[in-house]
């Protein structure tokens, strides 16, 4: 039994009245939560509700309002320092989430404002429920029927719902492109498993499947007639709100400026030891260089350049990126298990291509189990290359994501990143934590994933493999800033390429897609580096405190068994320390 199964046992057994309190408040959120959304709730592992679509009406809002207002209030009863210490962490994520959902409905508002909140939740309401094997397949694919029955009444509500004045044009844009998706799930998922059904099961999803796609195409048409048109809404947050979301999303001491600082430190730190790195590199080829004690930024960014590009001719193929991460995975799967990192789990991984919905934000994902679907399979997904791209894009987009490249991708989304460190974090028998994991601690493990795989001589040592890793943590770094940039003080697209393209050594499709991310999505790119940082300052806490008790796979598997809270509340609890008692 891991570390935490067993001092959340001790505790159980010896709990006061006030904990008992507590842990009737946690269960009815574990309990009643998911029905406010049964999308959700599916994703979750949670399947009282599968037949059931998202109520997207004003009704519906005012009910979630009205749950999340009574059980804040409810909890803010009790004395949250009399409790356990298990349970004063479980406290501080329940409060931070009942606030942080009031907070989206009432201030941030973007059920008004971000039409990619339904193109996802469309998808997800039947991709959810085909994608694992959690019940029987006539069974999940009458509740696929159940849903898609109910799609007219969801579009019609998100019609509704959306006030197209306050849309941003590149959230509209994106949900043009995106929409559509859901029909592939359908094409993809459903329609090659429709012989398992009866005659009239059969012919009802049939049914249920031609009018979905009807309203989908409708929808097409609203979107491309009515809310593109008239999308005119500032995608910017503004420094308040900007800062408002950070806090919500980051649960963290550090503010926006401290950020910034150690943001543009380490920029400058990586770039000198991606230059010491590249050196010898460029020495090899040209052996009679002489390198001048005082180079200029412009003699490093060359040097640097030089290093990269002998990583980058080793390319895949346009259409084997899929078949190459397969390969990753067996050998960064291997490393791990040889170095002894962090205990490997048995858990069922399948690298798959990226569903259709879900692209255009980022190139790759990790689609783990719910919390309360322990056991069933992750999908590491990998998004193909557009088709309509040029020869020149595609290179540009292939020297980016290199071989070297999609081991790093691999380490991040699968081994030892997204998919150990979930598999570890379901684990933990509390599921209040699982259902409200931390984003800034699982962000920050996969980047800190990447930087110890390096450390620890993954290929052998290879420089060229040390130096593609950085270059990735010069991407995490260049989230933070260009996050908070684009959101706080108004950058350019030009100076946000620069930024990518110069200072981090991305190239132009990754910096591109980039560009489009940020402007659709704000705070969540300061998680990695954010994450990261905090990661590695418990490491050096962890080493300076064990001295010679410290071993790497025991720190690791401890610091996971505590499941996926945020960093300040895993080091309190790894390191016996004081729980921090902010809110």
């Amino acid at each position: 039994m891991a570390p935490s199964a067993l001092l959340l046992c001790a505790t159980l057994m010896h709990q006061s009245p006030l904990d008992t309190r507590f842990e009737d408040l946690a269960k009815r959120y574990v309990r009643e939560s998911p029905a406010l959304s049964p999308v959700h709730a599916t994703t979750l592992g949670d399947h009282r509700f599968d037949s059931q679509l998202d109520d997207l009406s004003a009704a519906a809002r005012n009910r979630s309002r009205s749950f999340h207002r009574q059980l804040l209030d409810a909890l803010e009863k009790i004395d949250r320092k009399q409790l356990s210490r298990a349970h004063q962490v479980d406290y501080a994520l329940l409060q931070h989430r009942l606030q942080t959902v009031l907070w989206q409905t009432d201030q941030l508002a973007d059920w008004a404002w971000n039409p990619l909140l339904y193109t996802e939740l469309a998808g997800s309401s039947i991709y959810g429920l085909m994608a694992r094997d959690f019940a029987p397949l006539p069974q999940r694919l009458s509740h696929v029927a159940d849903r898609l029955e109910k799609f007219p009444k969801l579009f019609e509500q998100i019609q509704a719902t959306l006030q197209p004045q306050r849309v941003p044009r590149i959230h509209a844009e994106t949900a043009v492109k995106q929409n559509r998706g859901v029909l592939s799930i359908l094409d993809n998922l459903v329609r090659p498993q429709l012989q398992q059904l009866t005659r009239l099961e059969r012919n009802r999803l049939q049914q249920a499947m031609q009018r979905a796609q009807e309203v989908v195409e409708q929808h097409q048409q609203w979107l491309e007639n009515r809310l593109l048109p008239n999308a005119n809404g500032e995608f910017r947050l503004g420094p308040a709100r900007y800062d408002e979301k950070l806090r919500f999303t980051l649960q963290t001491r550090l503010s926006r400026t401290e950020i910034r600082q150690r943001a543009e430190s380490e920029l400058a730190r990586v770039r000198e030891e991606m230059y010491q790195i590249a050196k010898p590199l460029y020495l090899k080829q040209y052996p009679f260089t002489q390198f001048p004690k005082q180079p200029t930024a412009a003699y490093r960014q060359a040097i640097i350049r030089a290093g990269l590009e002998m990583a980058y001719q080793d390319v895949p193929q346009r259409d084997q990126i899929v078949a190459v991460a397969k390969k990753s995975l067996h050998i960064t799967t291997e490393f791990v298990k040889s170095k002894d990192l962090v205990t490997v789990l048995p858990d069922p991984l399948e690298i798959i291509v990226m569903p259709e919905f879900q692209r255009g934000i980022a190139l790759a994902y990790c689609d783990s189990p719910g919390p309360l679907d322990v056991g069933e399979k992750t999908f590491y997904a990998v998004a193909p290359l557009p088709a309509h791209w040029t020869d020149v894009q595609v290179k540009s987009f292939l020297r980016e994501y290199n071989i070297r490249s999609i081991h790093d991708l691999t380490v991040h989304e699968a081994m030892p990143g997204h998919f150990l460190q979930l598999a570890h974090s379901n684990r933990y028998p509390g599921q209040l934590r699982a259902m409200l994991a931390s984003g800034v601690f699982i962000e920050g493990w996969a980047v800190y994933a990447e930087q110890l795989m390096a450390n620890e001589g993954f290929l052998d040592g290879d420089p060229l493999m040390r130096l593609i890793a950085l270059k990735w943590y010069l991407r995490g770094i260049a989230n933070a800033i260009l996050d908070q940039a684009i959101h706080t003080e108004g950058i350019t697209r030009e100076q946000a390429m620069r930024l990518m393209m110069h200072d981090t050594f991305q190239e132009e499709r990754e910096a591109a897609g980039k560009w489009v991310r940020a402007q659709l999505t704000s705070a969540q790119l300061s998680t990695y580096f954010v994450g990261y940082l905090e990661h590695i300052d418990l490491r050096r806490e962890a080493e300076q405190l064990w001295g010679a008790e410290f071993r790497l796979r025991d720190y690791h598997d401890r610091l996971l068994s505590f499941g996926s809270p945020p960093v300040q509340y895993a080091r309190a609890l790894l390191l016996k320390k004081k729980i921090p008692q902010d809110p």
